[in-house]
């Protein structure tokens, strides 16, 4: 295992997590113990010291402002533990056989961006979690013979989740590239790397650099998440790589869901099949294609810490789980994510409008870079479709056209304004509601 530049053994891990352990012991019945989750070795032993002694862990944010991170631990009445990774425990006391904490006990709380409120904390079980890795790795072909490479944030689901549990799961080799920048992608290649995950700012910086991505067709599988994929990165990955990135989907939530398969037809903008275990739904209205996606299965979290009414209003009344994400799914059954319902379910004349396939559309315009597509009230549409573009030489009018030209032209957008950068949380995902703050 190597994080960040650091070498470790997975048995010099064990005794690290050991110590953890056992310093968890001493303190007595901890409701939950907190990590300051940088890239390093040190939150590594943590998390899994905490599933050694049986006591939840929550990682948290290393860029955390006073107030969230107040927020977090009051919250989820953690104690703040410091980690020295050079502290090892025996390996008879390192061992889980003392393990306290069942399968559907806490194992995991992470919380939510807060788009909505408070940070929500949720609630995952090891049970939960050995099921979405176990899925994943049947789904992706991952094995012990992998050497799987991300420099992601260890304080989410695709960082922490899939990029450690799941190499220590597989048993995997695991490179933490410290930052996921093209140059140490493409170093991690030259060392063996196999298996690679990355959310789109990745992905479209490794595509921007033609080199370092030529590195990548060593690789075995590229897999993207976190947020949608952009058609023409999808495509100047495969022409560069020789690859086409195997798309997934899921949240904090629910852990991942949906994905492409290892040696599976991959098409660019879709995020698979439901993983084993996973049952899928479409709540759409008569009539339309387009609706909530929501599902049931063994991954799904087992509730919002402290927030029973959160909790019950996460689910429908015969129990699927609510994503608040707007899907489609084609005939064979491959599932696309076209926004979420908040924020990317447009209503305009008449029309129900999923965001994702306009901002699509418009990235397929060599001289736009970014884009993201809202309604806004509309006395006469309802909604009218603004869409806000990072491009160079090009007109709102030349986009309009460009757009109505592939899709159906009540998809056009009504207005474009060109901004200098659309804002993204630290996964990448768009933050829409920042678009329209200053007005």
């Amino acid at each position: 295992m190597s994080v960040a530049g650091r070498t470790a053994s997975y048995e010099e891990l064990l005794g690290a997590a050991g110590a953890v352990a056992a310093d968890l012991a001493a303190l007595g019945p901890v409701r939950a113990f907190a990590v300051t989750a940088t890239a390093s070795l040190e939150t590594v032993a943590a998390v899994v010291g905490g599933l050694l002694a049986g006591v939840p862990c929550v990682p948290l944010p290393p860029d955390a402002g006073p107030a969230e991170r107040d927020h977090i631990l009051r919250d989820s009445g953690a104690r703040l533990i410091e980690v020295d990774f050079a502290r090892r425990a025996p390996a008879a006391s390192a061992a889980p056989t003392a393990q306290a904490a069942g399968p559907e006990d806490p194992a995991l709380i992470l919380y939510t961006s807060g788009t909505t409120g408070a940070p929500k904390g949720v609630v995952l079980s090891a049970a939960a979690i050995t099921a979405d890795l176990d899925a994943l790795a049947a789904a992706w072909e991952w094995s012990a013979q992998d050497t799987l490479v991300h420099g992601l944030p260890l304080f989410h689901v695709h960082g922490l989740v899939l990029g450690v549990l799941g190499a220590l799961r597989t048993g995997s080799r695991l490179v933490h590239t410290g930052r996921p920048t093209p140059e140490a992608y493409a170093e991690a290649a030259a060392a063996g790397g196999s298996l690679y995950f990355g959310v789109p700012t990745v992905w479209s910086r490794i595509a921007a650099a033609p080199q370092a991505a030529a590195a990548l067709s060593r690789a075995r599988l590229l897999v993207s998440g976190s947020a949608a994929l952009p058609t023409p990165v999808f495509r100047d990955l495969e022409r560069l790589t020789g690859h086409r990135p195997v798309e997934r989907y899921g949240m904090t939530e629910t852990l991942i869901t949906l994905s492409g398969r290892a040696g599976g037809e991959v098409r660019p903008g879709a995020v698979g099949t439901p993983l084993t275990g996973i049952r899928t739904r479409i709540a759409a209205e008569p009539g339309a294609e387009i609706g909530e996606l929501q599902l049931v299965g063994p991954t799904l979290f087992s509730g919002y810490l402290g927030r029973p009414e959160a909790t019950a209003a996460a689910f429908t009344e015969d129990g699927w789980f609510r994503t608040g994400d707007i899907a489609a799914v084609d005939g064979d059954g491959v599932h696309r994510i076209v926004g979420r319902a908040s924020t990317d379910m447009i209503k305009s004349g008449g029309y129900r409008i999923g965001a994702g396939e306009i901002e699509n559309a418009l990235l397929d315009h060599p001289r736009v870079q970014e884009a993201a597509v809202i309604g806004v009230p509309d006395a006469d549409l309802g909604e009218r479709i603004v869409a806000f573009v990072v491009a160079d030489g090009v007109s709102g009018a030349e986009l309009t056209d460009f757009v109505a030209t592939h899709l159906s032209v009540h998809k056009r957008p009504r207005e474009v304004r060109f901004i200098a950068a659309v804002p993204r949380n630290a996964m990448g995902k768009p933050q829409k509601r920042l678009l329209l703050a200053g007005e």
